[in-house]
């Protein structure tokens, strides 16, 4: 496994690289959502790179940037484990050298759910990404289900600008009871890691209420922001029930549909979500 930090390197190694490439880009701290990712890279691409980068321009002013968990050494082996060809780690410096002023916005679809509570984090996304597939120049390239939203802003990034990438989305990894797993589930104590669970139970019990045959949407907000009320420890953030490929407000459940939610917990604010209907 070759590991370099300068886009002088990672070019250089990417075009050593023999093709189909898979690409995983995360912010590190790994777990074994993000090691999902890598093993489904593997599995259909002759090889695979791994960025690993903290990416302040998609962390608002007030947010966790700074205290973000990190452990590239911890990262690096469990990376060497899963086979992976090239990990790319650059620096804040390296990514935007003094003088960056170019930013990719992907219009309103960033600028709701998670966009408009977090002004600016789609842009970040988007800049980032748009800059490490230019950088790697991958065939495809891996998602988490668990970051829908981000899922959906990306094809679209992809579309527009006419990207000869295939965008792979892979399913949720979730703990044994339910909680799907995130870099800021260390935030979590124990009592409010026991809490967390009434995330994916909410969204279960709207899944049910779906599969029994409730297809108004505002019943379905109503049912996961009564569960999660139920828990002392959770402050709900929002609830959706929207279209799952445009993301806009349902209604009624009358296709696939992307029930989603952001909770805080303690000083996590944690998503989820769940597709129905599909």
């Amino acid at each position: 496994m070759k590991v370099v930090a300068t886009i002088k390197d990672v070019r250089a190694a990417r075009a050593a690289l023999p093709s189909p490439v898979g690409f995983v880009p995360t912010m590190g701290y790994l777990h074994e959502g993000h090691l999902a990712l890598v093993r489904a890279a593997r599995t259909q691409n002759q090889s695979v790179v791994v960025s690993i980068f903290v990416n302040p321009k998609q962390f608002g002013p007030n947010e966790d940037y700074a205290s973000y968990p990190r452990d590239l050494d911890r990262d690096l082996r469990l990376l060497e484990q899963e086979a992976v060809d090239l990990v790319f780690a650059p620096s804040v410096e390296e990514m935007y050298p003094p003088g960056f002023s170019t930013f990719v916005d992907v219009g309103p679809l960033g600028e709701i759910l998670e966009g408009a509570r977090r002004p600016g984090h789609f842009r970040g996304v988007a800049t980032v990404v748009t800059r490490l597939f230019c950088l790697i120049q991958p065939d495809r390239a891996y998602f988490g289900q668990k970051d829908a939203q981000q899922c959906v802003v990306i094809k679209k990034l992809v579309a527009d600008l006419g990207m000869p990438i295939e965008i792979v989305t892979v399913p949720t990894v979730r703990e044994p009871d339910g909680l799907a797993m995130s870099s800021r589930n260390v935030y979590l104590d124990p009592d409010q890691r026991i809490a967390a669970r009434v995330l994916s139970a909410s969204l279960r019990a709207a899944a049910e209420a779906y599969e029994r045959g409730e297809r108004n949407a505002e019943a379905l907000r109503r049912l996961v922001s009564q569960i999660i009320a139920g828990e002392p420890r959770a402050q709900l953030d929002y609830v959706s029930v929207a279209d799952a490929e445009t993301l806009e407000e349902l209604s009624t459940v009358d296709r696939p549909a992307l029930i989603s939610l952001a909770a805080w917990i303690g000083r996590a604010r944690l998503i989820d979500n769940i597709i129905v209907g599909q």
